[in-house]
């Protein structure tokens, strides 16, 4: 069997991020994403011990759980096996070569009944530009280049949690439009935010300037909000899910329901009118 190419350049990647570090960070969207998982948190009835943070970019995770290891999101976890009652992927698992390897071992380094939360950029992130950039490209050379990272659809990414092994698993969303003056701010941000094109198949070459301006008009002619302003959207994925422990709710043994589900029904009161 052959190994698929890989995503990522990861090199690439790590330069990316010290590039947005040293330059002063825009860690916005990490600041959301730790917000909400400090609610979620909130909402579990227990109280972690031995946390630990999978991320790129530690500062605003480490707010939320000043006492969690921080972890870089390198393919080989510094996660000893049985370690931790909490794990968080944090806003890098879009980026990894290996997502189900990435989440597998999350899960051995969890005790049993421990939690893994993950957040990631979903597929409806960055829509508008992927579409721009791919229009704009077409009509000047005819052909299409990656400038934006292919990322996962909710329905697949649940199903992950369950490859990896995890019980009791959940996937949700939420949306994350932002506004921008123009195309050179969206771009300027995403730098900053350690999120440029770190493609393993990227073109190697300066990208031509009027590329840039005929995607910055078609962006505002197909997603301006009207005021001279382009919005960008951010697809926030949640993963949940659990080690396994003999306490967890099972799910039914196939055939072992004791009533029909006719027999449900007919029992039902009818409403007459």
């Amino acid at each position: 069997m052959t190994t698929p190419p890989p995503l990522t350049d990861r090199i690439a990647l790590l330069r990316n991020r010290a590039r947005a570090a040293a330059f002063g960070p825009a860690l916005f969207l990490h600041e959301d994403a730790a917000a909400e998982i400090e609610e979620r948190l909130n909402e579990v009835n227990r109280r972690f011990t031995a946390p630990a943070v999978v991320t790129g970019f530690a500062g605003p995770w480490a707010k939320i759980l000043p006492q969690a290891k921080i972890v870089p999101d390198d393919e080989l976890l510094d996660l000893a096996p049985g370690a931790h009652d909490l794990v968080i992927h944090a806003l890098a698992l879009h980026w990894a070569n290996d997502p189900v390897g990435q989440l597998v071992q999350c899960r051995r380094a969890l005790a049993p009944d421990g939690l893994m939360l993950a957040v990631m950029f979903g597929g409806q992130t960055l829509a508008e530009l992927r579409s721009v950039l791919a229009d704009a490209e077409a009509r000047l050379t005819g052909g299409l280049s990656p400038r934006v990272l292919p990322m996962g659809e909710i329905r697949d990414l649940g199903g992950l949690l369950q490859r990896a092994g995890f019980a009791l698993p959940v996937a949700d969303m939420a949306a994350r439009p932002v506004s921008y003056r123009d195309l050179g701010q969206l771009m300027a941000d995403l730098r900053a935010m350690g999120e440029a094109n770190a493609l393993a198949a990227r073109r190697r070459t300066p990208t031509p300037r009027a590329l840039f301006a005929k995607a910055g008009q078609l962006y505002g002619e197909a997603f301006g909000d009207g005021m001279g302003r382009i919005t960008a959207s951010f697809e926030m994925i949640y993963l949940t899910g659990w080690a396994p422990h003999e306490s967890q709710q099972k799910p039914l043994r196939p055939g072992s329901a004791t009533h029909s589900l006719a027999a449900v029904l007919a029992a039902i009161p009818t409403r007459k009118d």
